[in-house]
């Protein structure tokens, strides 16, 4: 490649879309992933079961995926921006709502407005706008790049409630959640007009006609079903693993290299430990989209479920310490959101473009239908036995399941019937 065509290439992959788009994840994923740094607090002040402000987390989980393909639709007929402006008013005012609640149940309930906030403002109608704007060549690494810009978000955002919690209430926290969510309407310009990429045959497609065609495809519900261990895993890592470090960890040595950094307690480490899975995923994310361009998504996928598996593992079955703890967050970390490009642009790349955001957004269902498992029997378990073992080898268990179930996948595009 000439430096000219480099130099070009490079030009096109960071456009204002991607940019915009990418902002907005962060912003969405730095809020997103504090929540579990709030599980000790919460349960403190009311003294409530674990598992009640887990079911919280969990029902947050649950309606983004439900909303996720409505979301994606409602993009796709009406416009980005609505999506966009309603998930917003829905995220800031659940948090608001969530601020002032007393009660499990009220706090459950305000938990389904955040949940549907991060569908409008997520991964399912950001990514969709991101891969409509970018080059064959540059998609998966487009996607890639926007992936990584919510993992950046999870760098900033458990430090940032720790640190807050330091110096107000959660429920303050939560305010001040809710004016950061609102920031990302001021990114909206860079996404510029609505116009979906697609082939003619494409367009005139109906959105019915597409979707009857994928679910009768085993391809697509294999992809399905194997996205639900990746919200297995993550969510339940985002919303107990700190607690889990805080509780099970051996203590912190006094005057070694974490202290020096400031990090003393186990409390910090476990938000800290969060924000180390972000950065490794950063450079994970970036890497997957690239290798997405070059190799086979569905042995790509396989291959990092298989390593999840190995890494759960290994970390279960040995002591629990700092040492331990940073290096499988830093394992964990890099392969932490590199399903996001793959899957998306598997579902891009076999589907088409024009229903992506829908498509994507019912792949994504299955993820948060496991979320809501992960984060909800983690806190149950909890409250049962005191720990978090049976719950963290269910995880592996799926994770096997998931590297096994995208070899089938057939990888080529679908071919185009009339409408």
């Amino acid at each position: 490649m000439s430096a000219a065509t480099s130099r070009t290439s490079s030009a096109s992959l960071f456009t204002p879309i991607l940019i915009g788009g990418s902002i907005i994840l962060l912003i969405n994923f730095s809020l997103r992933a504090s929540f579990g740094i709030f599980q000790i607090p919460i349960a403190s002040e009311f003294d409530w079961p674990r598992s009640e402000f887990s079911m919280a987390i969990a029902i947050q989980n649950l309606a983004w995926g439900f909303g996720q393909p409505l979301f994606g639709a409602l993009a796709e007929r009406w416009g980005d921006r609505v999506s966009i402006i309603l998930g917003v008013i829905l995220y800031a005012a659940g948090l608001i709502f969530s601020a002032m609640s007393v009660t499990p149940g009220a706090i459950q309930f305000w938990e389904i407005a955040v949940g549907f906030g991060i569908a409008g403002t997520g991964f399912g109608v950001i990514l969709a706008i991101v891969g409509r704007a970018a080059s064959d060549e540059n998609r998966s690494l487009a996607l890639g790049i926007a992936t990584a810009a919510g993992s950046a978000g999870q760098v900033v955002g458990p430090p940032l409630a720790e640190f807050l919690l330091g110096q107000m209430g959660w429920q303050g926290v939560f305010m001040v959640f809710a004016g950061i969510a609102c920031t990302m309407l001021l990114f909206l310009p860079l996404l510029g007009p609505s116009r979906p990429a697609a082939t003619r045959a494409e367009l005139e497609e109906s959105l019915g006609t597409v979707l009857k065609r994928a679910f009768r495809d085993p391809s697509y519900l294999m992809i399905f079903a194997g996205f639900f261990s990746c919200g297995y895993q993550l969510a339940f890592v985002t919303a107990h693993f700190p607690a889990m470090v805080t509780q099970m960890c051996s203590p912190i040595e006094a005057g070694g290299l974490l202290a020096s950094m400031g990090i003393s307690t186990t409390s910090q480490l476990g938000a800290w430990a969060i924000a180390l899975i972000g950065v490794a995923n950063i450079a994970g994310s970036i890497l997957a989209g690239w290798l997405g361009n070059r190799y086979s998504r569905k042995y790509l996928l396989a291959g990092i479920y298989t390593l999840r598996t190995i890494a759960a593992a290994a970390f279960i079955l040995s002591p629990i310490t700092p040492a331990s703890v940073l290096i499988f967050s830093a394992v964990m970390g890099s392969l932490w959101l590199a399903t996001v490009p793959l899957t998306s642009g598997l579902v891009a790349y076999i589907y088409g473009l024009r229903y992506m955001g829908t498509l994507y957004g019912f792949v994504f269902l299955s993820h948060q239908l496991g979320s809501f498992l992960g984060v909800w029997l983690g806190g149950k378990m909890f409250d049962l036995y005191g720990d978090y073992t049976i719950v963290w080898w269910v995880g592996v268990g799926v994770g096997a399941f998931s590297a096994l179930i995208h070899l089938p996948v057939r990888e080529r595009p679908m071919g185009l019937q009339p409408a």
